[in-house]
């Protein structure tokens, strides 16, 4: 097989259009009904938020709340 034959898995692949990190999330979780995986991903993203904010300016109002 050469470089330049292409099998049907790479012809579909060509053609599916780029889907981001998000949409393909909420697919998963819609698709395969792991709705009990929301409220983690919540808890994670608000974690993630409060460490990439306590590096800024919003710090000592982040640290007035606790």
């Amino acid at each position: 097989m050469t470089p330049h034959d292409a099998t049907e898995f790479d012809r579909v692949a060509a053609q599916t259009r780029h889907v981001g990190l998000l949409r393909e999330l909420w697919g998963f979780l819609r698709d395969n009904k792991k709705w009990w995986l929301l409220p983690i991903l919540a808890v994670f993203a608000l974690f993630s938020l409060l460490i990439v904010l306590s590096g800024t300016g919003v710090a000592p109002i982040i640290y007035t709340l606790f």
